[in-house]
């Protein structure tokens, strides 16, 4: 199987994004430096940062097929035709990609993660098409739940390597519009900066802490009752905004930097385009070569600049039995979600309550691993684990109708997956955290937190907003701009 592989000249996926914002939906995977130190801080280990995915940036754009899923139906856009099914959205996307597939050695050699597949996103409510659910919360944000392209090309960046090029598998297109995209690349200027943006009015949330305070009592409710042992609950701030938000996510990305970021820049296949702008520090599922692993996060503490008090909060976090607790639950949860498709007894936990610094968080993470099955794709174990326990609670499903009826909204995006799956059945995907939406000139953002039997309200709520906190500075940031220029 031949793969081109065409040199350019290393920098950030960023700067190529950059140029490719013209095209049609273009995507970012970016690996932000992980565990960003504040003033005296050691940064983690080359090692570490391997292990987080913090080494390769993705860059695609001008899928030769877009999946679009909503209310139980996925249209599928291609070159030539637009087509409805009510087909299974997983399969929908492996229908693409099963006709297409390489050995999983081509990328190996190559040293590369990705070489076209598909890329995208899979929302929350996307869960509805998996499971029987409650329609109770608003959906202001009605965006698909699913929005998918496949890519037959990429812009690969390797940090370690400090190497970028362009390679293709060819699967759809020749060799020869490789090449000649390869030359448009070199010599395509970046783009003028668009509209400015702006954020034009004052920061909501859709839960007041009195409000927070009644869906807490409520969720304390449900755990005594016994229906469920731990419940993500989440509030969403929202903002109003104009001008391009690429400017937005140049700005947030230097003030949070994650291991596994995310912009993309879509429409919904009713000419309404929208974008996503994801800080997220927590990978949901990979597969590589087989081997399946998930890192979820549960156990939060806000950073401190100074590094004494910074590390005691750290030591209380990495003591803490209740957090540890929690972390366990979800361990618990997706053991049993990958063991679906996993092989009997390859499922293992390889680490418990590690301790991981963030830009403005202390996070207690876990590593679950195992080894697919034979006869099951990467997708079978990606709608076998959707949604990601760590962001429901236990036992899921249960946990995903209270969530429905005491959260105000409905979380789209939030919640939910950003990533890839490659030809060769590779897959990498995030837990869309710290994550924007940029939607009819408004702008949301979630945070929430596991909610247990021994939880403080006043403690979980002030969680939300420390898990908040960079989101809320990039709003600053651009109200102090626009007062600037008003003055």
């Amino acid at each position: 199987m031949a793969l081109i592989q065409l040199v350019l000249p290393y920098a950030e996926g960023a700067y190529w994004l950059a140029k490719l914002r013209q095209s049609s939906w273009p995507m970012l995977l970016e690996s932000g430096q992980v565990g960003q130190p504040l003033q005296a801080q050691t940064p983690l280990s080359v090692d570490e940062e391997i292990s987080l995915g913090a080494r390769f940036d993705i860059v695609v754009a001008d899928p030769v097929v877009k999946l679009i899923h909503a209310q139980q139906h996925t249209t599928v856009v291609t070159q030539t035709e637009t087509t409805v099914t009510s087909q299974d959205p997983f399969a929908a996307i492996q229908a693409w990609l099963q006709p297409n597939t390489v050995p999983n050695s081509v990328l190996r050699e190559a040293g590369i993660p990705f070489a076209g597949g598909a890329l995208g996103y899979f929302a929350y409510d996307l869960g509805r098409s998996i499971e029987r659910l409650p329609c109770l919360a608003a959906q202001e944000t009605p965006v698909p739940d699913m929005l998918v392209g496949i890519y037959d090309w990429a812009i690969i960046v390797d940090h370690h390597q400090q190497r970028a090029q362009l390679v293709s598998l060819a699967r759809f297109r020749t060799v020869a519009d490789i090449h000649s995209l390869h030359q448009q690349l070199l010599a395509t200027a970046t783009p003028e900066a668009r509209e400015q943006f702006a954020v034009n009015g004052t920061l909501q949330h859709n839960l007041s802490p009195a409000g927070y305070a009644q869906a807490f009592a409520r969720v304390k409710d449900y755990i005594t009752a016994g229906d469920c042992y731990q419940i993500n609950l989440a509030q969403r701030l929202s903002v109003p905004v104009s001008g391009d938000s690429w400017q937005a996510y140049e700005v947030f990305r230097q003030f949070s930097r994650a291991p596994f970021m995310a912009y993309l820049q879509v429409d919904d296949g009713q000419e309404q385009s929208f974008e996503i702008l994801s800080m997220s520090p927590e990978r949901f599922l990979q597969v590589r070569e087989g081997v399946v692993e998930t890192r979820p996060i549960k156990g939060t503490r806000p950073r401190h600049v100074d590094p004494v008090q910074d590390a005691l909060v750290a030591e209380s976090l990495a003591a803490s039995s209740k957090d540890r607790a929690e972390n366990l639950m979800i361990v618990d949860l997706l053991r049993n979600d990958i063991g679906k498709v996993c092989e009997i007894g390859s499922v293992k936990v390889d680490a418990l309550f590690r301790l991981q610094r963030f830009t403005n968080v202390h996070h207690l993470v876990s590593i679950v691993r195992g080894r697919l099955a034979a006869g099951y794709h990467a997708l079978d174990l990606l709608r076998g684990c959707f949604p990601g326990g760590s962001i429901t609670g236990a036992p899921k499903l249960r946990a995903m109708e209270i969530i429905e009826a005491l959260e105000p909204h409905r979380r789209h995006v939030y919640c939910g997956s950003i990533g890839y799956i490659g030809f060769d059945g590779s897959m990498d995907t995030n837990i869309a955290i710290r994550t924007a939406v940029i939607y009819r000139q408004q702008m949301t953002f979630y945070a929430g937190g596991g909610v247990v039997a021994d939880s403080d309200c006043d403690k979980e709520y002030q969680e939300t907003l420390d898990k908040a906190s960079q989101f809320i500075r990039l709003v600053q940031h651009f109200q102090t701009q626009s007062h600037d220029r008003g003055s």
